[in-house]
């Protein structure tokens, strides 16, 4: 009989807590969601869908310009890595065609 009642109280505080972060989420949602407030010069110009497309063009812009950024610099880094690497297979093939033949 102990047993069910610890069962249903661990249930019931994985319940009690899971509600508790949902509603945290979703206030972080609303609040994240609701328009800034602007001063009356602000409110007189016009902000229509053009203004918001274009400030996600924007913004996608900037990001892909980051993202090739980051591509040129991972490339600059895949080819000092494939140089290295070529190095190295060089000294080693270097070295084994000095090693003596033992056996021949």
């Amino acid at each position: 009989m102990t047993r069910t009642w610890v069962l249903l109280f661990v249930l019931m505080f994985i319940v009690l807590t899971s509600q508790f972060e949902w509603k945290e989420e979703v206030e972080s949602e609303v609040e994240s969601s609701r328009p800034l407030i602007l001063s009356d010069k602000e409110q007189h110009i016009p902000q229509g869908k053009e203004s918001v497309q274009e400030k996600k063009i924007l913004s996608q812009e900037k990001n892909i310009q980051k993202l090739n950024e980051l591509v040129q610099d991972l490339r600059r880094q895949l080819r000092q890595c494939r140089n290295e690497n070529q190095a190295e297979l060089t000294e080693l093939v270097t070295e084994l065609d000095q090693l003596p033949l033992s056996g021949v």
